[in-house]
């Protein structure tokens, strides 16, 4: 089992020092039980009045040993046989019993002369044992005051787990408020480090400049610059930004101090705080050093919000303290703080104000040159085929973070290896992305071959409309099989793009409405199953007059709220604009619908071609696409980017420049990532990035 990269026993569990825990309490309650057993002396007994005892027990022979306690007052008698089986019937003799009387007696004086009246009498043997004692015995103690000592031995064992004093330590009640973070060092095993965090590399510039800051801090201080207080990394899930502080740690030749935002949280009043302070005492003790927290928005949140209606907000005592460790009265040198979190947007300003977190750096999604450096990070570890093309696979996911594309490399092995084969080819990488984005493969939905031929018709129509749009993305396969929870998808190699002109918003619609034009044309009815492209259709329109301002009657109008504020129940606008904004959607859906059917009409032979071979075929790929309608007229601008990318590269290191990778021609025949799914909801669709989405 690989030991834990923020772990400083490398993996190793301390062994506990011997000392007092529950077992020796178990132990003890064993001892005096088992004491209670081997000391019994197994025999029944009954008390009776001393003239009973004198004029029926002992002159009738019954007593032959006799034991009297001076101190209370009482003798006891062991009975014979005979007179023994008379007074108990569950006396049997030679089976181990002795039977006895108690009585309480005058005097022990006057006992001893009594006594020996019945042995000149002959009532007792002459040479009967006589003892005389007093009954403060071991045993007696043990039953007045064991489950005293019991309760003490208890209470004390309870003290020192709660304590943290007991074996183990470091639990309990009363250590609520000692911060645990894990600890990594030099010395820690598996270590994570820059060069295997592929992409980033503005990101990585900064954390970098941390690193080396704390290895030779001489070199920026000669200058007069300062060390920074901190560090937020804020992007996306799944993006890097725990690789990023792990490969900090496994950098930095200082201590590394990680927790979770949701540590410092407890049930109890003022354990937050109490833990920030006891970290930041653990850290300022190991300085240099750095403190990595995860998920800050935990404790992180912007002051003042969600009130608790007047009472002692944990929250807010465990920030005033953060902010107070990281920039106070107090000196904090040499420690510096890492944190990490995707909502940016809700933490409180005094904390990303400069003197606590200095730095903000952003991990965004990767673009197709960083995805293919990811891709070829978790490729090392696995058998690939030496066709594999990493730049075909980086285009296949955009919108993939470095998590999707671990999971994709993932998933592609265990396809291969459930199909025997030797090595991972691009066939399983293939049906990896469409498991994950896609879902299950489900050929067994019912479906008579009335709704397919609707289904076929309604994929063709998107693939026909993208295929004659400039903007429109490249097509790769279209299929109408089953997977997940839709009926049909369309699958293109969305291009890389940062800014839309107004053209490329108005293609996407009009391609999104391409399956129910197609449908009304040539089946005379729609179906449900375009719920999900006029979804997205109507939501892009709804940003391009809402946000872009590309309206003809509201032009350079932006309602868009880049700070994150809400509006609240007040819209920003009027109710005569709300209503100019609803018709300017609704105009440019219905020209997209209109531009949309001309174009089907247009190719209306062509479009029936291709739908009748998907219903034949099922799924139908980019040559099928090019020998029906011809090669598209528009190269494809990532295509150019990726080129002009490697050109430039060998224009500054010629000599170390690797042969060109081969890049997917019109006619290849791969699947890629869908950027429709229809005739359901999709599982990940790719629409351009909308602000609005970011809410």
């Amino acid at each position: 089992m690989p030991t834990n990269p923020f772990s400083n026993n490398n993996g190793k569990k301390k062994k506990n020092p011997f000392g007092f825990s529950i077992f020796w309490m178990y132990a003890i309650i064993l001892i005096v039980l088992g004491g209670f057993f081997y000391l019994e002396d197994n025999s029944i007994s009954k008390e009776v009045s001393f003239s009973d005892f004198e004029n029926y027990i002992v002159r009738d022979h019954g007593i032959k040993e006799i034991t009297v306690f001076t101190d209370k007052g009482m003798a006891e008698g062991v009975l014979t046989d005979s007179l023994a089986a008379k007074l108990f019937p569950q006396y049997a003799p030679g089976e181990g019993m002795h039977a006895k009387v108690e009585t309480v007696v005058p005097s022990a004086d006057k006992l001893s002369d009594k006594i020996d009246g019945w042995k000149a009498m002959g009532y007792f043997p002459a040479d009967g044992n006589v003892k005389f004692e007093r009954s403060g015995s071991m045993m007696s103690m043990l039953f007045a005051f064991g489950p005293v000592i019991l309760l003490v031995a208890l209470w004390f064992y309870m003290m020192r787990k709660m304590s943290g004093g007991g074996a183990g330590g470091g639990g309990g009640v009363f250590s609520v408020g000692k911060s645990k973070p894990q600890v990594f060092d030099k010395d820690s095993a598996n270590k994570v480090t820059f060069k295997d965090v592929a992409g980033l590399s503005e990101a990585k510039v900064e954390i970098e400049e941390i690193v080396e800051f704390l290895k030779n801090p001489k070199r920026y201080t000669d200058l007069g610059g300062k060390i920074p207080k901190g560090a937020l990394l804020v992007g996306p899930p799944g993006t890097g930004k725990t690789l990023l502080a792990k490969a900090v740690a496994g950098e930095a030749d200082v201590p590394f101090f990680s927790m979770s935002g949701s540590d410092f949280v407890e049930m109890f009043v003022g354990v937050g705080a109490s833990r920030v302070r006891d970290l930041f005492r653990q850290a300022k003790e190991k300085a240099p050093c750095i403190v990595f927290i995860d998920e800050i928005d935990a404790v992180g949140r912007a002051r003042g919000k969600n009130p608790n209606m007047g009472s002692n907000d944990e929250r807010e005592n465990t920030l005033n303290q953060l902010l107070t460790e990281m920039d106070g009265f107090g000196g904090n040198s040499g420690v510096i703080v890492l944190a990490a979190t995707n909502r940016a947007d809700i933490l409180d300003k005094a904390l990303l104000r400069a003197g606590r977190f200095d730095r903000q750096i952003y991990v965004e999604l990767p673009d197709v040159n960083d995805r293919e450096a990811i891709f070829r990070v978790h490729l090392r570890n696995i058998k690939v085929a030496d066709t594999l093309d990493v730049t075909l696979l980086a285009r296949q996911t955009p919108g993939f973070s470095g998590a999707d594309i671990a999971n994709v490399c993932n998933e592609a092995a265990l396809i291969a290896a459930r199909h025997n084969k030797k090595s991972v080819t691009i066939e399983d990488f293939n049906a990896a992305i469409d498991r994950i984005i896609g879902g299950l493969e489900n050929k067994n939905k019912l479906a008579t071959n009335a709704e397919k031929q609707i289904i076929a018709f309604h994929e063709a129509g998107h693939a026909t409309v993208s295929w004659h749009l400039q903007f429109g993305d490249p097509l790769v396969k279209v299929t109408i099989v089953p997977r997940g929870k839709a009926l049909g998808a369309a699958w293109y190699l969305p291009e890389e793009r940062y800014n839309y002109p107004a053209q490329a918003l108005l293609d996407q619609i009009c391609s999104l409405m391409g399956g129910r034009a197609s449908e009304e044309i040539f089946t005379g009815t729609v179906t449900t199953g375009a719920l999900n492209d006029l979804e997205r259709a109507t939501k892009m329109a709804t940003t391009l007059v809402l946000y872009y301002g590309m309206s003809d009657r509201l032009p350079n109008i932006s309602y868009y709220d880049s700070s994150g504020q809400a509006y609240g129940f007040s819209k920003p606008y009027s109710e005569e604009r709300a209503r100019i904004i609803d018709e300017e959607v609704s105009r440019i859906l219905a020209e997209q619908y209109e531009r949309a059917k001309q174009i089907l009409n247009q190719y209306h032979d062509g479009l029936k071609e291709l739908a009748d071979e998907l219903f034949d075929r099922e799924t139908i790929f980019t040559a099928d696409v090019e020998r029906i309608f011809g090669p598209r007229q528009w190269t494809s601008r990532t295509d150019q980017i990726i080129a002009e990318q490697k050109q430039r590269d060998a224009d500054k290191a010629p000599e170390a420049t690797p042969p060109a990778d081969t890049h997917p021609s019109a006619g290849d025949t791969v699947p890629a990532a869908p950027s429709d799914i229809n005739l359901d909801k999709p599982s990940a669709p790719t629409p351009p990035p909308f602000p609005g989405d970011a809410q």
